[in-house]
């Protein structure tokens, strides 16, 4: 009877130390729990380098371009970063062709890392899983451990709504660019061969039908003077850019390319679904002209940014939409173009970018255990100090100032000896290289192609007719983006492929009646009731 008693005794002990090393192990692993968050709170420096008393280790899920390397711990910001904050970070790259599937599947099955660092999670997915406590709230935390981005905040009102989620949450640290930077909100400006302009004897086009009559000039003469007829008056990535770019000389896109179908009725001052607007036939009819006699590349539909550029390199091109021809084909000697006139007079430069460009560029899930370190970790690209190093590496070794006190990239990265792009020579230094990543963007740190000087020219042209409201992106509730993404999409969709049919001459013009006959039967009246309600919480918001 003693032993069993002993042996009882000595269960009970046992399961005692089991539970008790359970609740020890589950405490530690638990970012919420009092003694994670003790451990994690007392190895941290509250402010100045290095973050963290005793190195700590994070992983993110990572975007990448093809402009950049293949292992950003190797970069020199990345290295340096490490040794400053005492955070190493290993960055799983995933390339944005398939970013998106390979985020969702991690998403849903759970495995997940640390963070998803430039990753392009959409508003949707920041609502969705921020409600489900997958992404970690940030409000208190921003409040205690973000001081830059915060005071970002406090200075632009509009960055707070276009971060808070229907839930009067925020989920993300984004992509932002300065409003004041007007040449990076505007990103691809259209350009055009300025020797070729000469050639011609022709002036800068101010109006779309001096576009038209410069590109019908391109192709009936050999400007490159080869003998062969292979001069491309327009080529893009896509129709849709080129569009983007001259419909504000209808006056349609009003609120910036946040808002790719619906904008403001200057006549009603109300909500406008304007891809279907009887005037808004002339946009497409206008490109369609420029297609069907033969001025815009055959492959504009197809081609693959790779395939652009190398087609560009050869200096084909009489105008075309990107970044810069120089930093991405090797290409001087462009010049980008303002907004031009319509018609009817109209002309407004509407090819803008929202601020917030990608509300979602850095999450942080409920799997990190150093979520006030890492907080600090985004935080300090935030501030000027920060910003410079992320976007410009090392004084002395990547870049220094100039007579003038502005800063500038050294000759090994504009005049690679090697013959290099800038793009190519910076890539083993930085990692901001086609774009989503978190931070915050200023015209005196950020030295990419939009802030070379036939960029900031583009910029002085686009300012007279600039948009006087350039709207944020909208956060809708999880109903609403449910029907977005079926409805809406089925609408997006459909317009999308009509509007190429008729580009190309496949849909003749007078079916025009009843194709937005047919998108509105799509569900058009629906769809601008939720894009009503989005608006009124996003301007309302505070």
């Amino acid at each position: 009877m003693k032993s069993k008693r002993l042996a009882s005794a000595t269960l009970v002990v046992a399961m005692a130390g089991s539970l008790l090393a359970a609740c020890s192990s589950n405490s530690a692993n638990d970012p919420k729990s009092s003694e994670g968050k003790k451990e994690e709170v007392s190895n941290l420096n509250r402010s100045g380098m290095p973050i963290v008393k005793e190195p700590v280790t994070l992983t993110f899920f990572t975007g990448k371009a093809a402009t950049n390397g293949n292992n950003f711990e190797e970069t020199t910001v990345w290295k340096e970063y490490a040794k400053q904050s005492n955070v190493n970070v290993k960055f799983q790259l995933v390339p944005f062709d398939n970013l998106t599937e390979k985020r969702n599947l991690a998403l849903a099955g759970g495995d997940y890392p640390d963070a998803f660092y430039s990753a392009r999670v959409p508003a949707s997915d920041l609502m969705k899983y921020g409600a489900q406590g997958t992404f970690v709230k940030l409000n208190d935390y921003i409040d205690k451990y973000a001081p830059n981005f915060k005071k970002l905040m406090d200075k632009y009102p509009d960055l707070k709504k276009g971060l808070m989620m229907p839930d009067g949450n925020i989920y993300s640290f984004p992509s932002f660019y300065s409003p004041d930077f007007l040449p990076m909100l505007i990103g691809s400006p259209l350009w055009v061969k300025q020797e070729w302009l000469n050639k011609l004897n022709m002036k800068e086009p101010v109006t779309t039908e001096e576009f038209y009559q410069y590109l019908k000039a391109v192709k009936a003469n050999d400007l490159n003077g080869n003998g062969q007829a292979d001069e491309i008056p327009y080529a893009g990535e896509g129709i849709n850019p080129l569009i983007e770019q001259i419909r504000g000389a209808w006056g349609f896109g009003n609120r910036g390319l946040g808002h790719k179908f619906v904008d403001v009725d200057p006549k009603t001052n109300e909500l406008r679904f304007f891809r279907t607007d009887a005037k808004y036939k002339e946009v497409i009819e206008y490109v369609r002209k420029l297609y069907t006699e033969g001025l815009i590349d055959k492959e504009i539909f197809t081609v693959k940014t790779s395939a652009l550029y190398a087609k560009g390199q050869k200096g084909v091109f009489g105008s075309t939409i990107n970044p810069n021809p120089m930093t991405q084909m090797n290409q001087p000697g462009y010049i980008g173009l303002g907004a031009l006139k319509g018609p009817t007079g109209e002309q407004l430069f509407t090819q803008v970018k929202v601020p917030v460009v990608w509300p979602g560029a850095f999450v942080i899930t409920n799997k990190n255990k150093n979520i006030e370190a890492t907080i600090r970790w985004i935080d300090h690209f935030y501030g000027d100090e920060g910003a410079t190093f992320y976007f410009m590496g090392l004084e002395g070794q990547t870049y220094r100032k100039a007579a003038d006190g502005k800063l500038e990239f050294v000759d090994d990265i504009m005049k690679n000896p090697n013959g290099l792009t800038m793009d190519q020579a910076l890539a083993k230094h930085i990692t901001w290289l086609g774009g989503s990543y978190p931070g915050y963007v200023q015209e005196k740190y950020f030295k990419g192609s939009e802030s070379l000087p036939e960029s900031m020219a583009v910029g002085k042209k686009a300012e007279p007719f600039k948009l006087k409201e350039l709207w944020n992106n909208f956060n809708f509730t999880e109903e609403e983006t449910e029907f977005r993404s079926t409805v809406g999409t089925d609408i997006h969709t459909y317009i999308g492929e009509m509007e190429a049919k008729f580009i190309t001459g496949a849909q003749p013009m007078s079916d025009w009646d009843k194709y937005t006959a047919d998108v509105k039967k799509l569900g058009v009246d629906e769809y601008m009731k939720g894009y009503k309600k989005a608006y009124e919480r996003y301007k309302n918001s505070k």
